[in-house]
This record gives structure tokens, C-alpha cells and sequence, in this order.
């Protein structure tokens, strides 16, 4: 899938009065951004404020430039077929609200520049998300976001563990800023510290409406690039320290996987991507849209309709995964095509055993013509399916007009 779903500050921000005193501080910030990562700053940050209106706009404008109609369907329709989104969801129009709703401030890495909204809030508050922001500046001018965002597009999965890197590292560096204000030194932030700020971006959130309302996969896209992405960082920079900072930009994570376990990016083990299932049941069909799928959207998928420990405990257990999104040519039906590959056939075994329950929940009715430990086929809201186990992998069809065998 496309990543819709654009960065966000999960803070709010002083008036502007406090704001134009606040900018004064910046070089200090920089100063100490600099003296944490051994990174400098190249040339100042310009910055400029911003309405909600304003704000607003702009992110409509941004979402029109970068996702065609056609995009957007086709993720929507991604989403609603899997089971991460209901089918009358409209991710559009939800993701304006919600950045609308939550942004504070944002870096913007086209226009290399600063932007933060004339809002309430108090001056404690606007100093973190300034240093957040300055963050993402500095990481810009060593390591060009633009391009970086840009080059992990190759790869849902991938976009989606760049996002990690980039916000999660710039949370890390906000937390480790504010411990060294407080007299602590350069080397790491302590284990209470850290907690505490996963236990404050998780609660920032759950304070907005719009938010607090959207499905689970979006509540969770929206706060994994900073909560796993911090807790990425902090264990890389254990091991490697200050080179860290610029490792995560040079050597990119490749998965979602990566970012939930540090562990296999320290040990460059990164995914197996399958082939998809054969498509000769969907002849007369187009496809929309194909992509890769990753521990973060099975971590969701599991845990909505089955529970957190057992969705979480398989879920870790992916290598990899792929997808299709099809349409009908004449009526527009839609189906989905996908496949996972587990990391051993007992763990691929694990999951099909769990997946009935998802097919009962994400369905409002569903009835099984087989169910083997090996094979699941019948019929549910979108259209027969069938999903087989194949070694380690596990095979996907869904929403065809005929019985699939």
C-alpha cells in the first residue's frame, strides 16, 4: 500500500507570542541536537507559522500532489479487504482530520523549512516539538529525507520503516535533548526516561477525538513511526552509539520487522518476499494496485480479531508478504490476492489456524466448505475464497464469483 498517512507531532504549541520568544532558543537547541549526535548543523533553520486553515490546506494540497484518485481507491480498498479498515471508511477525508486534529508543527523537507501553528499550549510543550522538528532538519541536511523517503517507496513495508527511522530517531533525540538539559550527559537515555515518554506518546494520542475514533490499523500506523521507532533507535544506539545516527540513513531497515526487532537489522537479516498466489481465477479482472505487506499490518490484523498476545507472538514469525488488490472489469468487484511466508512451516501452520477468526470478524457472515489444517475454502462477504498452506508460506485469495479448489 501507499503510505497515506503523512508524519505528525503528537504535542501542542504555545501562542505566537510565545512562539517568536521561543525561536530565539533555536540555536541552543541546535547546539545541543549537535552535541548528542556529533552531527552540525550546515546553515540556520528558516521558519514561518502557520493557522489551522493554513495547515489544513496544506495538507489537502500535499495529499492531492502526491496520491491520484485511483491511489487512494486502491488503498482504501487494500485496507477494507483485509480487514484493516470498515467498508465505509473514508481514508481521505479521515487523514486530513486526524493530521489537522494532531499536527503541532512539521519540518517540511521539500521546502527545507520550519513550519509551526499559532496555537494554545504551554511553553514546556512547544520546546519539545521545536526540538522534534529540529531534529528532522538536521537529519535533513546530512542525509537529503526527500530522497530518502523517496527511494523507500520501492517497498510499502520499506516506506513504512524509513517513517520509523526518521520520526522515532528525531523522539530519541527530543527525550535525550531534554535529559541533557536536565544535567544528564550525551551517552543514552535511562530506561525511566525512555518509558516514560512511550508511556506519554501513547497517552497524547488517545487524547484526540478524531484519533481516538479511527480503526486500530490507523491509531497504530500514526504511533508506530515514533513509539517503535524510538525504541529502534535507543537499541541501535546501544550498540553503536553516536554512528547510529547517520547508520539508520546509510543502511535503511527494510521492514517493519526490523524496526519491532533491532536485533535482526543489527544482523542484516531482512525479509523473503513471496510470489503471489496464481490469479487464473480473476480472468477479466485488472489489477489496481500490488505491494508488500509487514509485520505491522499482521501484528493489527491478529490482534483485532484475535487477541494481543497470540496476534503479536505470531506476527513476529513473518518473513515476508505480498499483495494484490483486482477489480472486476465489467461490474468492479473487487478481490484480493496474498501471500505470507512464515519463518517454518509449523509457524505458517500457526497462523492459518488463527486465520478463520479473522475471516469471522473482518465478515459479517462467512460459511467454510473446508477447513483443514492445511486449506480453508467457502464463501463470505466479498465472494468465495480460499486460503492454502504451501511449506512455509500461506496463500490468499479472496472475493472471487466462483468456488476456488
Amino acid at each position: 500500500m501507499k503510505r497515506l498517512l503523512l508524519v505528525l507531532l503528537l504535542a501542542a504549541l504555545a501562542p505566537l507570542a510565545r512562539s517568536q520568544s521561543l525561536f530565539s532558543e533555536i540555536p541552543a537547541m541546535e547546539d545541543g541536537l549537535s552535541s548528542i549526535t556529533g552531527l552540525s548543523f550546515k546553515y540556520p533553520v528558516p521558519y514561518a507559522l502557520l493557522t489551522k486553515d493554513q495547515l489544513r490546506r496544506d495538507f489537502e494540497k500535499r495529499i492531492n500532489a502526491s496520491f491520484k484518485p485511483a491511489d487512494l481507491r486502491a488503498e482504501a480498498l487494500t485496507l477494507k479487504l483485509l480487514g484493516l479498515a470498515p467498508a465505509d471508511f473514508d481514508l481521505r477525508q479521515n487523514t486530513i482530520d486526524l493530521l489537522t486534529e494532531q499536527a503541532a508543527a512539521f519540518y517540511d523537507y521539500n521546502k527545507k523549512k520550519l513550519f509551526v501553528l499559532e496555537e494554545s499550549g504551554n511553553g514546556a510543550e512547544e520546546r519539545i516539538a521545536l526540538v522534534h522538528e529540529l531534529a528532522h532538519a538536521l537529519a535533513d541536511q546530512h542525509f537529503r529525507l526527500g530522497k530518502y523517503v523517496q527511494e523507500g517507496l520501492r517497498s510499502d513495508d520499506g516506506a513504512t520503516a524509513r517513517m520509523a527511522v526518521m520520526e522515532g530517531q528525531a523522539s530519541w533525540l527530543m527525550a535525550a535533548y531534554l535529559y541533557k538539559q536536565s544535567g544528564g550527559g550525551d551517552g543514552g537515555i535511562p530506561a525511566p526516561i525512555l518509558e516514560l515518554m512511550t508511556q506519554s506518546i501513547q497517552t497524547s494520542a488517545a487524547e484526540y477525538p478524531v484519533f481516538s475514533k479511527a480503526p486500530l490499523y490507523i491509531r497504530e500506523s500514526l504511533t508506530f513511526p515514533y513509539l517503535s521507532g524510538m525504541l529502534f533507535q535507543n537499541a541501535v544506539f546501544e550498540k553503536l552509539g553516536r554512528e547510529s545516527f547517520s547508520e539508520v540513513f546509510v543502511h535503511p531497515p527494510v521492514s517493519t520487522h526490523q524496526i519491532l526487532h533491532p536485533e535482526t537489522y543489527l544482523a542484516h537479516a531482512g525479509p523473503v518476499i513471496p510470489d503471489l498466489p496464481p490469479l487464473a481465477a480473476f480472468k477479466g479482472y485488472r489489477k489496481l494496485g500490488e505491494g508488500t505487506l509487514g509485520e505491522l499490518e499482521y501484528r493489527v490484523l491478529l490482534t483485532q480479531y484475535v487477541n494481543a498476545d497470540d496476534g503479536n507472538r505470531a506476527a513476529a514469525h513473518l518473513v515476508g508478504s505480498s499483495y494484490a488488490i483486482l477489480e472486476d472489469k465489467h461490474d468492479k468487484s473487487p478481490a484480493l490476492a496474498f501471500a505470507a511466508t512464515w519463518d517454518s512451516g509449523e509457524s505458517a501452520r500457526a497462523y492459518l489456524e488463527l486465520y478463520p477468526r479473522v475471516l469471522r470478524g473482518k465478515w459479517k457472515t462467512v460459511e467454510f466448505s473446508s477447513q483443514t489444517p492445511s486449506v480453508l475454502e467457502g464463501h463470505g462477504d466479498t465472494g468465495y475464497f480460499r486460503v492454502w498452506l504451501d511449506g512455509a508460506t500461506v496463500n490468499h485469495l479472496e472475493g472471487s464469483k466462483s468456488p476456488l479448489h
